[in-house]
C-alpha cells in the first residue's frame, strides 16, 4: 500500500479530480487548501518578503492511499492534468503505508483502503 501526496495549483483541482475519477479502483482522495513556499520563492518572485514575514503561496494538497499497482497510473494522471509548463506546478511524493484499518468494519490491510 502507498500514500501519494501531491501539491498542485488550486486552479488545477477540477481537472485533476476529473482525470483521477477515470482510474478504475481509485479508493478516494482527500483535499486540503494549504499555503507554503518553495526554494525559488525569494528569487525573482512577485511575492514580497518583509523582514521576517513571508507571503505564502496557496496550493492544494491531495492525499491518496492506494494499492501498489495503482501508483504509476495515479502519478501519471496527476502529472499530466496538473501540468501548466510554468514554474511551481507542484510536487508528488509517494510513501509506504505499513497498515490500514477501517474503523466502521474492523477490516485491515488493502481492503481497508
Amino acid at each position: 500500500m502507498k500514500n501519494i501526496i501531491a501539491y498542485i495549483k488550486p486552479h488545477k483541482l477540477s481537472k485533476v479530480t476529473l482525470a483521477l475519477h477515470n482510474i478504475e479502483g481509485l479508493p478516494g482522495m482527500s483535499v486540503s487548501d494549504i499555503r507554503g513556499f518553495g526554494k525559488a520563492k525569494t528569487k525573482n518572485s512577485s511575492q514580497s518578503i518583509d523582514d521576517e514575514l513571508i507571503d505564502f503561496i496557496p496550493h492544494v494538497k491531495l492525499e491518496i492511499f492506494c494499492r501498489d499497482d495503482l501508483v504509476n497510473q495515479i502519478i501519471t494522471t496527476i502529472q499530466e492534468s496538473a501540468h501548466t509548463g510554468l514554474h511551481g506546478d507542484g510536487k508528488i511524493y509517494v510513501t509506504q503505508v505499513h497498515q490500514a484499518f477501517r474503523i466502521s468494519t474492523g477490516e485491515f490491510g488493502e481492503v481497508a483502503i
